[in-house]
């Protein structure tokens, strides 16, 4: 499933956004940048020991990332030349302020992709694993922001949303249909 949005195009697919030939695949990460389960896991164990390096030169430098913001590091043994690692908000309800921080954690990488010129990025469902962020909720939030953000001149070409499994994939399907 595909959209046009101003000089970009938006799309949808279900896999392993390990695989993507992207400029950037975006991390759901934990604030620590040193790998975990789920996408986290997946992207540092398929990108190799040189992203968990330049993440500890992050943390050293900055400090632990903290929900809602991005960086950017190499891409290491992945496809994707290179990795944008956001921290997404842990669900409590919704009204702890996990919709604005959910809404940050996309706006800010897609701003580092921008930053660094990048022309293509992949991004996995943010937050709706471990920490527990209702799908359909979140579907909305991310697809808002994206849509929004390609509004505007930028040097994005192509957002996918590279989504884990076929719930996932048709909540953000429902959603993109009403966009």
């Amino acid at each position: 499933m595909e959209k046009v949005i101003g000089n970009a195009k938006l799309s949808l697919m279900q896999g392993d956004i390990t695989q993507q030939d992207s400029d950037a695949i975006v991390n759901a990460a934990n604030s620590g940048l040193m790998g975990g389960g789920g996408v986290d896991g997946a992207i540092h164990r398929a990108g190799g020991p040189v992203i968990k390096e330049e993440c500890k030169k992050i943390v050293a430098e900055h400090g632990r990332l903290a929900a809602g913001q991005a960086v950017i590091s190499t891409g290491g043994n992945l496809k994707a030349r290179h990795v944008i690692h956001t921290v997404g908000p842990v669900w409590h309800g919704g009204a702890k302020g996990e919709p604005e921080t959910l809404a940050s954690a996309y706006r800010e990488s897609l701003k580092v992709a921008a930053e660094n010129g990048l022309r293509t990025v992949s991004f996995p469902s943010i937050s709706t694993g471990v920490y527990g962020y209702p799908i359909d909720k979140a579907a909305e939030v991310a697809l808002r922001i994206v849509v929004d953000f390609l509004t505007q001149e930028t040097s994005l070409k192509e957002i996918t949303f590279v989504l884990f499994d076929s719930r996932t994939f048709e909540a953000y399907s429902r959603v993109m249909e009403e966009l």
